[in-house]
């Protein structure tokens, strides 16, 4: 059945979605004409969920504003400058964008827009052929100039125009095409691929918070190595995620099949497969995520060349972890984000040796207290970084980690151990010792909160008793 038949009825019931049957109503009503386009066409072709309501107008952005408002629960005006507007009708968010075409002029960072007059035009000035196929509304009509829907028929991404225009217009559309390789399992052709390679300088032009954007949409997508091979192999990670490819050529003896590069791809894919499992139908950990991809940045600068052959990579978890936080810093990630990636690499390498001994409670109470809210994030990322190919050496390690989840809970069970805190707070070891607010107190605080570690929870009277003493012995 050819695509589009096959589609009708999907297309026919976004149509009829209360949402935009208002919004068609009251543009044509107004003498503008509407279409669907771009994401919701494209998924419905591929018969995909689509999540997205995203339509193109002849009405300019102040004239979209005056016939939403009267229909609109709530609008946003974050998109106005470039011709969208944002608005939630009938419980769906809606974007309405004027016809248009965006371009950056050599000394800018931000896009210059133009607007259009036709749908034909703003199709032809859009990303990618399967992006630039639009349903007219009410007809129904479909409108596809660049042979869009040929292109979803193939799985390929190209570009309406040449592809090195394209991309210099535009040069967040090589960020794009890698993140659409990897939702949509398309494969960017080959004039493409050589125009992403020749232009990827050109992605400097582009705010650092429109790259962080679509890097965190591409990690989003249930599948990203693909399209992060991409920004590999035509060097653009070269210049929005350098400590990615430099992965590459450093290999340790741990993963002897495999250079660092390929395992932190495994360990990302891995972490994802985990997080399905454990949390289904919740949005992507994005924390959870980079901390994955990034988890051995840290390897490079610290791999060393033992006597024996023997390579080593000691504290490329903490190196690892400043280098995280600058490259997410230049990102312009939010902080709290920055701040939980960086705690995760830090902490990733913490496990390993479990299995060779068993821990005390007072290690495993001090690894829970250390990894504090990231407690499940930390569990999935250290599953997640096995990735031997040696089933038995797998399975020790599953089975040890499997191990240590018991004793957590175990001991959270007796002891509420992700809120460990001393059995006397500040204000009672002030009134036992006499003390007003100083060092001392937080040296008394810390030698409590040590004992609780070790031995668990005292009991009030235990620790008053052992505070004394310890006090006692200081001051004698």
């Amino acid at each position: 059945m050819h695509p589009v038949a096959a589609a009708a009825p999907r297309l026919t019931a976004l149509a009829e979605r209360e949402s935009v049957r208002r919004v068609v109503e009251a543009f044509t009503s107004a003498g503008h004409e509407i279409a669907l386009v771009g994401g919701p066409v494209r998924d419905a072709l591929i018969d995909r969920q689509v999540t997205d309501i995203d339509l193109t107008t002849s009405a300019r952005p102040e004239e979209s504003a005056a016939v939403l408002r009267p229909i609109a629960s709530a609008m946003w005006d974050v998109g106005r400058a470039f011709g969208t507007v944002a608005v939630r009708v009938a419980g769906d968010s809606v974007e309405v964008t004027t016809y248009r075409r965006d371009e950056y002029v050599p000394s800018s960072r931000k896009p210059e827009v133009v607007f259009g007059d036709t749908l034909d035009g703003d199709l032809r000035r859009r990303d990618f052929t399967v992006n630039a196929v639009a349903v007219r509304l009410p007809s129904l009509a479909i409108v596809d100039p660049t042979d869009g829907i040929a292109a979803v028929v193939d799985r390929r991404l190209t570009t309406p125009s040449p592809a090195v225009e394209s991309f210099d217009e535009d040069p967040l559309r090589m960020l794009r095409a890698a993140r659409f390789t990897a939702q949509l399992g398309f494969e960017l052709d080959d004039e493409g691929r050589r125009a992403m390679t020749a232009l990827a300088p050109r992605i400097d032009v582009v705010s650092q918070e429109r790259v962080r954007e679509e890097l965190v949409k591409l990690v989003s997508t249930d599948r990203p190595t693909a399209g992060l091979e991409l920004l590999v192999e035509t060097g653009l990670a070269d210049r929005v995620l350098p400590e990615l490819p430099s992965l590459r050529l450093t290999r340790d003896g741990e993963h002897r099949h495999k250079d660092v590069y390929q395992h932190s791809l495994q360990v990302l894919q891995q972490a994802i497969d985990l997080e399905h499992d454990r949390f289904p139908g919740q949005a992507p950990d994005v924390v959870l995520r980079f901390a994955a991809l990034l988890h051995d940045i840290g390897k490079p600068a610290t791999r060393r060349f033992e006597p024996g052959g023997v390579v080593t990579f000691h504290h490329h978890d903490v190196v690892g972890a400043k280098l995280a936080r600058k490259r997410l810093k230049a990102l312009r990630f939010p902080n709290a984000e920055v701040d939980r990636i960086t705690k995760l690499i830090e902490l990733h390498q913490r496990f390993f040796g479990y299995g060779e001994g068993a821990w005390t409670d007072s290690a495993v109470r001090r690894y829970v207290r250390d990894a504090g809210e990231l407690l499940p994030q930390l569990h999935i990322l250290t599953r997640a970084d096995v990735t031997t190919r040696n089933e038995r050496k797998a399975r020790r390690l599953a089975a040890a980690y499997d191990d240590l989840e018991r004793r957590i809970e175990q001991l959270q069970a007796q002891e509420e151990l992700d809120a460990i805190r001393p059995d006397l707070d500040g204000e009672s070891i002030m009134r036992i010792l006499g003390l007003r607010p100083g060092p001392d107190v937080g040296a008394a605080y810390r030698h409590l909160l040590d004992l609780r570690m070790e031995e668990g929870p005292l009991g009030p009277e235990e620790a008053e008793r052992r505070l004394k003493a310890w006090w006692s012995s200081r001051t004698s």
